[in-house]
């Protein structure tokens, strides 16, 4: 925001706060602007008087924009105005897909690079593969712009079935060629990864709750249960949540028929209810579900649902804290407001929302800072609980309101789990230049489970990234294992995508080794 234009923002925004209050409370009613109402010309006359006499040169729709931002602050934490330039994006997100080429690059030495072209895409059915450096988009040069990431989108994307000429640098038979790729829908996984952990225990992550996630969920679960699984780990760890509707969906498939999920309320009291169904092909099996401090809205209502139910074991941290629900309103020019509409409620009749107050409270999300000065993320003393909010569940268990879902097996974040950025940096693309250099060979040589049993037995590769890094690099004796396993993943990566990473991080995975002591001790 230009710091010149601040007073007419917070003057267009104390306007519209007048007006949204006096309709709010006047008499109960509710809020209404109809296109002939006093007010509403009242403000149509304002933006005309600004944009025809004011003295500076205003872009109007921006200025707006501003106002009504600061407006929809001024509610709650999770209220939102979204303008029409991000709309699009933003919907795409939910709606699990967008229309592009489909491919994960990384800027490499000023190329853009290919990582991996996303299954199912335009340009895994046009012959585009990992390594492959876009030279020209179109009519485009890419390559030695100094782009940075954010900027290459632009030159990619464009609308369904539209075409893109693509000039192609490929590393592994030193060859200069063309692609024509039509864009088409690029799903955007919500099931990050699922695999048989060991011969009875299945793992799914989940990233989102969007509108594509239930099915890539039950597709999921039905391979495991194919492969012998008896007993689930689901991870929503980082799951900032989405869809109400597809988070109970998820939950169906563990819960007996009738069991209450979660229950909403609106401004005037209305109650929605969702209960289980007889359908879902989980409701026997032993269940584990990890959250943490990032577990946000729709992953706290599967934990909620499942904790006052009685069903499973929740492993890791509190989470977030977000117990409201939004709803997507357009305002008719492309752009939208997600207005808070109601709260929800865990079956024993819990709300999990921390507290915030209105008019913007800066704090909000800053809340992070304060679990780590009390000490919450390492002792699960040190989680703050008030009596008032005090629920018990149908077979005795205590659980809190009031800020989160408290798991049931605390695990204190891994703090040895983390490498400065340099570490991060210098691995990541060591890995990139390894196995570029050796892509072929890699390739025919490893299968993913030979790799993770048998690749780099004599630290040879580690050694050479040791040398890479130089002496301003050599780390300390105590975190050299960590630097093994994260090189080791991180170049798993680079050939297997997120599976290769996740199954090799997940060995010295915290939570997950809790998972498998709690296991073995209930055999």
């Amino acid at each position: 925001m230009n710091k010149n234009n601040f007073p007419i923002y917070l003057s267009l925004a104390t306007i519209f706060g007048i007006f949204i209050g006096f309709f709010m409370n006047e008499g109960g009613q509710g809020f209404s602007l109809k296109s002939n109402t006093k007010n509403e010309a009242k403000i149509r006359r304002l933006m005309e008087y600004i944009d025809q006499n004011y003295v500076d040169t205003i872009n109007t729709n921006s200025l707006l924009d501003g106002a009504i931002t600061q407006v929809i602050r001024k509610l709650d934490p999770h209220s939102a105005y979204i303008p029409k330039e991000e709309l699009q994006e933003a919907q795409d997100r939910m709606q699990g897909k967008f229309v592009g080429v489909g491919i994960q690059f990384r800027m490499i030495n000023d190329s853009v690079t290919v990582i991996e072209p996303i299954k199912g895409g335009p340009s895994i059915r046009a012959g585009l593969k990992a390594g492959d450096r876009i030279i020209i988009a179109n009519k485009d040069t890419l390559s030695g712009k100094n782009l940075i990431s954010k900027e290459v989108p632009k030159y990619l994307k464009g609308g369904i079935d539209t075409q893109v000429k693509l000039q192609v640098y490929r590393k592994s038979n030193d060859s200069l060629f063309n692609i024509n790729i039509v864009r088409g829908d690029v799903a955007i996984k919500s099931v990050e990864l699922s695999y048989m952990l060991n011969n009875h225990i299945g793992y799914i992550k989940l990233d989102r709750f969007a509108r594509n996630t239930f099915r890539e969920f039950k597709s999921a679960l039905a391979k495991l249960i194919d492969q012998g699984m008896e007993n689930l780990i689901l991870d929503l760890r980082g799951n900032g949540g989405g869809f109400i509707d597809i988070a109970v969906s998820i939950v169906d498939e563990f819960l007996e028929e009738d069991a209450l999920i979660v229950f909403t309320k609106n401004n005037k009291g209305k109650l929605e209810e969702y209960f289980a169904t007889e359908d879902g092909d989980f409701k026997k099996g032993k269940l584990y579900l990890l959250i943490d401090e990032n577990s946000a809205s729709a992953s706290e209502i599967v934990a909620g649902a499942l904790q006052d139910n009685d069903k499973g074991t929740i492993i890791g941290r509190r989470s977030f804290g977000k117990g409201l629900v939004q709803m997507e309103m357009g305002l008719g020019d492309g752009s939208a407001v997600r207005l808070t509409t109601a709260r929800y409620y865990t079956p024993t009749g819990r709300s999990i929302q921390k507290p915030y107050t209105m008019n913007g409270d800066l704090n909000y999300f800053k809340d992070y800072q304060k679990r780590i000065r009390r000490g919450e993320l390492m002792y699960k003393d040190s989680i703050q609980v008030s009596d008032s909010l005090r629920y018990i569940t149908p077979k005795g268990k205590i659980v809190y309101g009031g800020g989160g879902i408290i798991p049931d097996v605390f695990v204190a974040i891994d703090t040895s789990a983390y490498l400065s950025n340099f570490y991060y940096r210098s691995i990541n693309n060591f890995s990139f230049d390894y196995v570029d250099k050796n892509r072929v060979e890699i390739t025919k040589k490893w299968t993913l489970d030979s790799f993770i049993n048998k690749f780099d037995k004599n630290n040879s590769v580690f050694q050479q990234y040791l040398s890479k890094i130089g002496e301003t690099g050599i780390p300390p004796d105590s975190i050299k294992e960590k630097l093994r396993t994260y090189l080791k993943a991180s170049i798993a990566s680079e050939i297997f995508g997120l599976e290769g990473f996740y199954r090799i991080i997940h060995k010295d995975d915290k939570m997950i080794q809790k998972v498998l002591e709690l296991d073995s001790s209930k055999e």
